[in-house]
């Protein structure tokens, strides 16, 4: 246990035969539950799990390969049934320090925080050696999470190491969560919508032999799609559905009036080709609408980074 809370560590795991021992050996006292999901591996990653005989490891093999984030699902379900308290994500290639896993529980207990995540770039030599096309789409998609979950205080979107209580566990919708890649982005969405606590805590990762199994042709798209469609998720239930707010009537007002400036923009563009052009009242017709859509919406964003929930 931890102060008292029971605690279980998740290890997604598919094609870890050489990690997944480490992964269990180095698994702190104070957890209280292994639950190894190998996720249809086609080598031995779950003969390695059950040969460490760990009493307090279990390995749940999917038939059918779900990713990672259908793992990470079956795993949270199985902690629930076992009562624990707070239930941890560790991957299963050794990439998440264990050492690390009180500072990760803390806000948890002593904070009144309801999910902590890792947070690697939390220094100014954190991106040191990384490919420059990395930092920029870390970046990139840093904002977009930032934007679709509402959590402003939080980087390091894709980083699975996370701690989330008993609670919050019980109240997501793990039937509707992302099966692959994107489950962490997803996770934070429906988190928000919850109005759950969350909280960055700087761990760094540790890296090794392990192989990346992320496709990012394929990945990347479905990230993108889910971001768009969350955040519009994420408006209608917090904003629309259970406390209609100024935040929705700016967003959708202002996104109403970019639409229909930049239409008539559009028109006058396409009729000022050749001898003609448009009379200088059309162009104010599509730039007024279009600035006061624009302050609108920058003034909507401003309310969604203050209802950040703190």
């Amino acid at each position: 246990m931890f102060e008292g809370l029971r605690v279980a560590v998740v290890v997604p795991a598919f094609r870890e035969q050489a990690h997944i021992a480490s992964v269990i050996n180095t698994m702190p006292a104070l957890v209280d539950h292994i639950i190894v999901v190998d996720d249809a591996s086609p080598d031995g990653t779950s003969a390695a799990a059950s040969a460490v005989q760990d009493p307090r490891t279990e390995v749940i093999r999917h038939e059918h390969n779900k990713g990672v984030g259908g793992a990470i699902v079956t795993g949270h379900r199985r902690a629930l049934e076992l009562e624990a308290d707070v239930s941890v994500v560790m991957a299963g290639d050794g990439q998440m320090d264990p050492e690390h896993l009180p500072r990760l529980l803390y806000p948890l207990v002593h904070d009144g925080y309801a999910f902590a995540k890792a947070n690697r770039f939390y220094s100014a030599t954190s991106f040191a050696g990384m490919p420059k096309y990395r930092v920029i789409g870390n970046v990139l998609l840093t904002f977009m999470t930032k934007v679709a979950s509402g959590y402003w205080n939080l980087v390091d979107p894709q980083n699975g190491y996370t701690a989330i209580t008993r609670e919050y566990l019980e109240r997501l919708p793990l039937d509707r969560l992302a099966e692959r890649y994107e489950f962490e982005n997803d996770q934070l969405i429906w988190l928000n919508i919850l109005n759950a606590r969350a909280v960055d805590v700087a761990i760094p990762a540790l890296y090794g032999s392990e192989v990346s199994n992320i496709r990012m042709p394929a990945v990347v798209p479905r990230i993108i799609l889910l971001l768009c469609l969350g955040f519009w998720r994420r408006v209608w239930h917090k904003y629309v559905l259970w406390s209609f707010s100024a935040v929705a009537l700016l967003l959708f007002t202002g996104s109403l009036l970019l639409a229909f400036g930049t239409a008539v923009g559009i028109w006058a563009m396409i009729a000022s080709i050749g001898p003609k052009e448009a009379s200088t009242g059309t162009w104010l017709l599509a730039v007024a609408p279009s600035l006061v859509g624009i302050q609108l919406l920058v003034q909507a964003l401003v309310l969604d980074i203050q209802a950040t929930p703190q």
